[in-house]
């Protein structure tokens, strides 16, 4: 069969199909229940390896710097641009598969509908747009926005669709972070931490939860994770925007009354960042001054009810701290920082935490050499 056959018998096939409903579809309760969909045969003679190559050849979207799919009435994927299998590396092989699999659990069951309606009965014009939140435990969350529409603009009955990808997730997350680092900036201004200290607490953290990636009891831990870890630990101390400037610069100890001052910069981040949409900015806020034994601040949380970010960033902010020098303190070596953590194992610090950061510490180091305050 040549190309022109194969254009011919899908004609066929998209007219026949056409007379198709959507009883069995409104009947649906579950996602899953698309998959008798799926199975319906589709009686294709041509490979799609050999119908890739046809599109990839004829098409101007092969090279589009944006994710293009190609699919036709059945919802099923006759090609992808290589921007596309980029992006979609979560999933091999997209030819042959269908959208539903590929985004049907980030998609409403509705959602769903509307695209069948969209391809089967030419609602809004056989097009459709919609945003998704597509992650995986290996790879990072993306907002993506999806547009559907005819292959063939000229054609009163498609029965090809292109589906193009727009991933706006550095665009929304680059001003949502812009925000808060814009109050990160200002809590500085109050305090003696540089901006190379907040630096490296994100990657002591990020470089910790990446060792703790797939292994048994972190199971919790996944691309997201380690992506949020290695931001938002630099807004741990955001809540010293509240505290007053006499208590943060002050040279020798704190009174009783200035110390509760100082402790509730905890409560006032998690004040602050309760707007984040992740949770794990309010949890590092609140709970990383907590300890291991019940007896840090400010509710006296004990083991792991302190939250796994919050007892991951506890362990970078120290180590940072004792390496520097400050006003009140001459800075620590290296090797004698890690022995007064390595002290403080069942006490201050997760012991399981602490075993693992043992083992990484010479990267804890680089990090600290490698961006030294100037």
């Amino acid at each position: 069969m040549n190309i022109r056959q194969a254009e011919g018998k899908d004609k066929t096939m998209a007219d026949s199909e056409n007379s198709e409903t959507l009883d069995d579809l409104e009947e649906l309760e579950e996602l899953d229940e698309l998959d008798e969909l799926n199975d319906e045969s589709d009686d294709e003679e041509l490979s799609y390896d050999e119908i890739a190559q046809y599109y990839s050849s004829t098409n101007p979207y092969t090279h589009s710097i944006f994710p293009v799919l190609f699919i036709n009435k059945k919802l099923k994927i006759l090609f992808s641009n290589p921007a596309g299998e980029q992006m979609l590396q979560i999933h091999k092989n997209l030819e042959g598969q269908y959208l539903t699999d590929l985004f049907g659990k980030f998609l409403d069951l509705q959602d769903i509908r509307i695209i069948r309606e969209t391809v089967l009965q030419g609602t809004n014009g056989y097009c459709w747009k919609g945003l998704i939140h597509i992650k995986s435990h290996e790879q990072a969350s993306t907002q993506t926005k999806i547009f559907l529409f005819p292959l063939s603009i000229v054609s009163e009955n498609p029965s090809e669709f292109v589906v193009l990808l727009d991933d706006v997730t550095k665009e929304n997350m680059g001003l949502l972070r812009r925000v808060f680092m814009s109050l990160l900036e200002a809590s500085r201004l109050k305090d003696n931490d540089t901006g190379k200290h907040i630096s490296r607490v994100n990657s002591y953290s990020k470089r910790l939860a990446e060792e703790l990636f797939d292994k048994k009891g972190y199971e919790r831990i996944d691309a997201d994770f380690i992506d949020n870890i290695g931001y938002l630990a630099s807004m741990h101390d955001v809540g010293k925007i509240g505290t007053p400037d006499d208590i943060l610069n002050k040279e020798g100890p704190l009174s009783e009354s200035e110390w509760i001052s100082m402790q509730e910069h905890t409560k006032n981040g998690a004040f602050i960042l309760s707007t984040y949409p992740h949770p794990m900015a309010k949890e590092i806020a609140l709970s990383h001054h907590e300890r291991w034994n019940g007896s840090g601040y400010p509710f006296m949380l004990d083991g792991d009810t302190i939250p796994l970010a919050a007892r991951i960033v506890s362990i970078a902010d120290v180590y940072d701290a004792l390496r520097m020098q400050r006003s009140y303190k001459p800075a620590i070596p290296h090797k004698k920082t890690v022995e007064k953590i390595m002290e403080s194992k069942n006490t201050q610090f997760d012991p399981s935490l602490i075993d693992i950061f043992y083992k990484i510490t010479d990267d804890f180091n680089d990090i600290f050499e490698n961006n030294r305050d100037s």
